[in-house]
């Protein structure tokens, strides 16, 4: 099934093809190690991944090192807390395609974006301006207008959000008109939130560059899911969190990149953490910072928030990046190929990229009845994810989704549509969409 080809003439649309699929998937043992909702297809790991047995078990062993050292935690144990964050973020390199040093595992999304702005965003002359986006992800917009405050600049004025042409798709010529020579700061997702669209990252790296604008990008949604070379494309910085494709669990630590070429570079927010580690306790008040991007951190590590994360990069280690993304990519072109064989029942329409090479890890469904739809798939064992304002997103995670549930969920979603369950809910979301 090549990318090109989205015509369902040569689609085998049988359970049996399904079943088939699973039995040649070199990845299906990953399966048993994750616990999956009982009775529950589970499409919503571009949200929050699901635990695995081995994040449970790195979880458990760092709560029995506070149980066993107590303070001695921060050096004794197979994991010492003092150097957990640095360690985790050597793991974390390859899946972004930085170099050890480039990457660090600490605080939040949010919290690491507004440390790269205060550090990266350093107005002059009429360089004042921050370029981002329509359709970004709205706490993203949230620190950028906060830092733009800070600075004493109006997001009125100051942030230039680039439009879309159709409410799905970001054009990337229209963001490279947009690095004028009043822009001193880029920062952009990897991956639409809604729609799964990639960005040319690397064309954008280059563009930005060469028109003298610093560039950043949020790879919360793209980070586990498809490949990055972020050293080779020269990208300033990044952050992301790893709850998500990563299955870290519920709010736990995040993760931010700074370009080699940048360390060294004073952090914006300085913090405990901050410090070169010989230093640290010398208890100074000059900051000596780290010379990695450890001196990006802020605060103590979230040491039990980040535990799952050990367990969770052992299987993307052993799994291997390349053939995650073989699989996701199959996964949702077999997907399309069902949904799209089904549309005269279905009467949705597919809001994500068709190309492979545009397309992220989950399906983007629109319709107008949205919300209801997604309450109707919860209560018939499909759990998906409702974006206003009339979005349904599906994310076949390669871990541990299979082409049966893949299978399943499009035949209910069809009963769904074809028996007008969907009007038994209200077209509302929930509080947690």
């Amino acid at each position: 099934m090549g990318d090109k080809d989205m015509d369902n003439k040569e689609l085998d649309d049988s359970y049996e093809f399904a079943c088939r699929l699973d039995q040649q998937d070199r990845l299906a043992r990953f399966r048993e190690e994750f616990y999956i909702p009982k009775g529950k297809i589970y499409l919503d790991g571009n949200s929050l991944g699901l635990l695995s047995k081995r994040s449970e078990a790195s979880l458990l062993e760092l709560l029995d090192s506070w149980k066993q050292f107590g303070i001695d935690g921060w050096t004794e144990g197979n994991h010492p807390w003092y150097h957990l964050s640095e360690q985790l973020g050597r793991k974390l390199a390859p899946l972004v395609g930085a170099c050890p040093e480039e990457v660090i595992v600490t605080g939040s999304t949010t919290t690491n974006l507004h440390q790269m702005v205060a550090t990266f965003y350093q107005p002059q002359g009429n360089r004042t301006k921050i370029l981002a986006d329509e359709l970004t992800f709205p706490s993203d917009i949230y620190a950028l207008q906060s830092q733009l405050k800070l600075k004493g600049y109006s997001p009125d004025t100051h942030l230039i959000r680039v439009k879309s042409r159709d409410g799905r798709f970001l054009d990337e010529e229209r963001i490279i008109e947009a690095m004028t020579g009043e822009v001193a700061l880029a920062v952009l997702p990897s991956v639409l939130y809604r729609s799964g669209q990639i960005l040319d990252m690397r064309r954008l790296a280059k563009a930005a560059h060469a028109r003298g604008v610093l560039i950043g990008f949020d790879l919360c949604h793209s980070v586990g899911a498809i490949l990055h070379e972020l050293s080779a494309w020269e990208a300033d910085f990044a952050v992301w969190c790893n709850y998500k494709y990563l299955n870290s669990g519920p709010g736990s630590v995040g993760a931010l990149y700074v370009n080699k070429k940048h360390i060294g570079r004073f952090p914006g927010l300085a913090g405990w953490f901050s410090s070169a580690k010989h230093k640290q306790f010398d208890m100074e008040h000059v900051l000596a910072p780290a010379e990695a991007a450890g001196a990006y951190q802020i605060g103590t590590p979230h040491i039990l928030s980040a535990a799952p994360l050990i367990g969770s990069l052992q299987m993307f280690e052993e799994a291997g990046m390349e053939n995650l993304r073989k699989k996701s990519l199959d996964m949702t072109r077999y997907m399309m190929k069902l949904i799209m064989k089904e549309r005269q029942h279905m009467r949705v329409e597919i809001g994500n990229p068709l190309e492979d090479h545009r397309r992220s890890g989950h399906i983007y469904l629109e319709h107008k009845e949205a919300a209801r739809i997604c309450r109707a798939l919860k209560a018939n064992g499909v759990i998906p994810d409702f974006r206003a304002p009339n979005g349904i997103r599906l994310a076949p995670v390669p871990l541990y989704n299979t082409y049966k549930e893949v299978w399943e969920a499009v035949q209910i979603l069809r009963r769904i549509m074809e028996e007008e369950q969907y009007k038994q809910f209200k077209n509302e979301r929930g509080v947690i969409a």
